[in-house]
């Protein structure tokens, strides 16, 4: 199936035959779209569907799900940060294969970010140090991607622990790699965060290149980026507020005229020679009809959890189609959770 038809009918009928390859027959089917479903005036929702949720696959529990990447036979790879990465079939959505990874020693990632290169090999993001790897298709290490110092980890970096490589995304014409951090590193001001970039050598090597500052929303780190076909960033904001629930709110960025902020030590978002990326809102997910969903904690919209992960699956006359995952954290009042959604960008 071609990319841009890929998933196109997720929320009209591929979606509600999905099925689970194995786990307890409770899976709730998705839900066929229906008119005025608008979260905004620029993206619409088009089913969920929570098949997934609790369920194992050989022995592998799926859940923990924080990215998701289109490959290049149009199957859906979705990454557990617990070290596993699935292969969802591109029709049913359910898991046909399931890869362990480890680090060099062998020891469990905090896998966050994947991007699939046009070879096949996986780039896989762990936040612990924070890396990214290239992996094959069987899960062995081919090479680990330079990171500057000041986004390693403290005491060896400025980064807070559990607040680095959250997304990662090749931008068209997989020449340059995207990482976005979550948090902010220590001398910046709270709220704005990196977006590290790696150009592609001769040698297909990949080498330090561009840094971006994007500020977030007061409260919300960044789950996710995704790019554009034309070459700019869908951007997730995520919050979560103990007895109210998640806020979850979908930007497009455009880095274009952003300033490089590589020898920039300290973003303060005041500097007069610094130009943060520039954000527009697509939607705040809170807005977004429920379509009969239902939490197991306080939401503020029960179609709400803990979203952090992101893929566009076709586009077609301007408009993108959107598959995003909640990442359940092995948790039983969270939900593994997959969204079919539909966005036009404005223009940039």
């Amino acid at each position: 199936m071609r990319l841009t038809s890929l998933l196109a009918t997720f929320g009209l009928a591929t979606a509600a035959c999905l099925t689970t390859a194995a786990g307890p027959a409770t899976a709730q089917p998705a839900r066929p779209a229906q008119p005025g479903q608008a979260c905004s005036p620029s993206l619409s929702i088009s089913s969920f569907s929570d098949a997934l949720d609790k369920t194992t696959y050989d022995g592998t529990f799926v859940g923990n799900l924080s990215a998701l990447a289109v490959d290049r036979h149009g199957d859906i790879a979705a990454l557990s940060d617990r070290s596993a990465l699935f292969t969802l079939n591109r029709d049913t959505l359910s898991p046909t294969t399931v890869t362990p990874l480890a680090d060099e020693t062998g020891t469990a990632l905090d896998s966050e970010g994947l991007a699939i290169d046009r070879d096949g090999t996986r780039l896989i993001s762990s936040e612990t140090e924070p890396a990214v790897r290239r992996y094959d298709r069987d899960g062995r290490i081919l090479d680990r991607l330079p990171v500057p110092a000041a986004l390693q980890v403290t005491p060896a970096g400025r980064a807070t622990a559990n607040q680095t490589f959250e997304g990662l995304t090749f931008l068209p014409g997989r020449h340059t790699l995207l990482a976005g951090m979550e948090g902010s590193l220590t001398g910046d001001t709270t709220g704005i965060v990196r977006f590290q970039t790696w150009d592609r050598t001769r040698t297909d090597a990949f080498r330090l290149a561009a840094q971006y500052g994007y500020r977030t929303d007061t409260g919300l780190n960044v789950s996710e980026t995704t790019a554009t076909p034309d070459g700019r960033l869908l951007v997730l904001e995520r919050g979560f507020t103990p007895g109210v629930g998640n806020t979850i709110r979908l930007y497009v960025a455009d880095l274009s005229r952003a300033t490089n902020t590589t020898a920039v030590e300290t973003l303060t978002g005041g500097q007069a020679d610094v130009r943060l990326a520039k954000k527009t809102l697509l939607a705040d997910l809170v807005n977004c009809p429920t379509l009969g969903a239902t939490a197991k904690q306080p939401q503020p919209n029960p179609l709400l959890d803990n979203i952090e992960g992101m893929t566009v699956t076709g586009h077609r006359h301007g408009r993108l189609n959107l598959l995003l995952v909640s990442d359940d954290n092995q948790n039983a009042v969270q939900t593994t959770r997959l969204y079919s959604l539909t966005t036009r960008l404005p223009k940039p």
